[in-house]
């Protein structure tokens, strides 16, 4: 039986690097194993945060084919991760002048790349990705033209995002409307968690239930088995954490209560070591000097994501920062993968509830210094006991990404016209 084909539209696709590009990757990876052979329509930036040329190799070119619309752009520039200020001044001058953001230069050769794409194969539905929601607009276009059904698949939220800005209330409606037009045109909605299906559904009423599907993030259990059996130093207690702090999240609170931990426990200072892992703004490492942790904490940059994993693997205990409710960070689900237990410093909600039901976790808010101190401390005296809580198999496994490629199969194959 010959596999149905998809079109797959991601602005963000590797080699980029970053969380962004994991779940599209994976989806690509596994959705040949479920009748459906991806077609990708990406770019080719001449300038990110990070790359990684490793993780092409997880796709099989004999299942998937990737098409770019700069296919001869062999420069390559690593920028420079801005301050939370840059970044705001950058998004605020950027969104003032380009909706639904500053992607939207990149739609014409986009829609004109896929049009060959579709004139080329026979594509039976298309799939978007979004940030950037320029994919939207791609795919929607492209969908009306050829009349192909698609899914639009939501990392971020778009409107209701807290850290998007709007100039004026012209901006805000002219992106609502935007949003409006595509949702009545896909002919489902995926979304990472709760949160996300409640905003849309509550901002558009032509929406059913029925319309919006939940897919949440998830891990490859590959990349564990890959990267073999690797145990913690019994000697360190090692706590780490992977990923940006993107926008408004510090590692502040974190690092003062590790500070205050050792103070108290100043025999702990031979033993612990705290790792992060990710692009770190200067302001976030100067805050090491600050709080005296320069010899117990490590800053590895970014690594490729193979050498994450065996990073997550190597420690005792990972942590997790959230200031907000609206995003769901990548980042929880592979340290669900990592079967570690869990310190959450997360606002009540859907992602501290996703955390403590691995049942291996201790919540704190997220700049509550005491109750982070706290967490640590209950965390170093069950390491030292050697009795670190593992989180339930059953729920981990949930999380699955193989598992999770087949609701999307399954959603594409509903699109399909009778």
């Amino acid at each position: 039986m010959t596999n149905k084909k998809v079109l797959v539209i991601a602005y963000y696709f590797p080699p980029m690097g970053l969380s962004g590009v994991q779940r599209t990757l994976k989806f690509t990876k596994f959705l040949p194993q479920y009748g459906w052979t991806p077609i990708v329509l990406s770019a080719s930036p001449r300038s990110f945060y990070a790359y990684d040329e490793e993780l092409l190799s997880e796709i099989n070119p004999d299942d998937t084919m990737i098409y770019r619309t700069e296919q001869n752009s062999n420069v390559r520039k690593t920028a420079k991760f801005p301050s939370y200020f840059m970044q705001k001044i950058g998004r605020a001058f950027l969104q003032t002048i380009h909706q639904p953001d500053s992607k939207i230069t990149w739609k014409k050769k986009a829609v004109e790349l896929g049009r060959q794409i579709l004139s080329e194969h026979k594509v039976d539905a298309i799939f978007a990705t979004a940030p950037p929601f320029t994919d939207f607009l791609v795919a929607l276009e492209l969908s009306r033209e050829f009349d192909i059904p698609f899914i639009v698949d939501y990392r971020d939220v778009w409107i209701d995002n807290p850290f998007h800005f709007y100039a004026t209330p012209f901006h805000k409606l002219y992106a609502e409307n935007l949003e409006k037009q595509i949702l009545t045109y896909a002919q489902k909605v995926v979304v990472t968690g709760r949160h996300t299906k409640e905003l849309l559904l509550k901002r558009y009423g032509m929406l059913g239930h029925e319309d919006v599907v939940i897919i949440p993030h998830g891990y490859d259990q590959e990349d564990f088995d890959n990267a073999g059996r690797i145990t913690p130093d019994r000697e360190k207690f090692t706590i780490t954490h992977s990923g940006l702090f993107q926008d408004d999240r510090t590692p502040k609170y974190f690092l003062k209560a590790l500070s205050l931990f050792i103070k108290e426990n100043p025999q702990a200072a031979a033993h612990v070591n705290a790792k992060f892992i990710g692009i770190m703004r200067k302001g976030h490492t100067r805050m090491i000097k600050k709080y005296k942790l320069d010899g117990v904490t490590k800053c590895l940059g970014y690594l490729p994501h193979d050498q994450t994993i065996a990073e997550l693997m190597s420690s005792d205990v990972l942590w997790l920062m959230l200031k907000d409710d609206v995003r769901t960070p990548g980042k929880l689900y592979e340290y669900f993968g990592a079967r570690k237990p869990i310190i959450a410093s997360l606002p009540d909600g859907a992602m501290k509830k996703l955390a403590v039901d691995t049942q291996a976790c201790i919540a704190t808010y997220p700049k509550d210094v005491a109750s982070i101190k706290n967490a640590i401390a209950r965390m170093y005296e069950l390491w030292s006991k050697r009795i670190l809580p593992t989180p339930d198999e059953e729920y981990v496994e949930s999380f699955d990404r193989y598992k999770l490629t087949a609701l999307l199969a399954k959603e594409l194959a509903q699109t399909l016209k009778i």
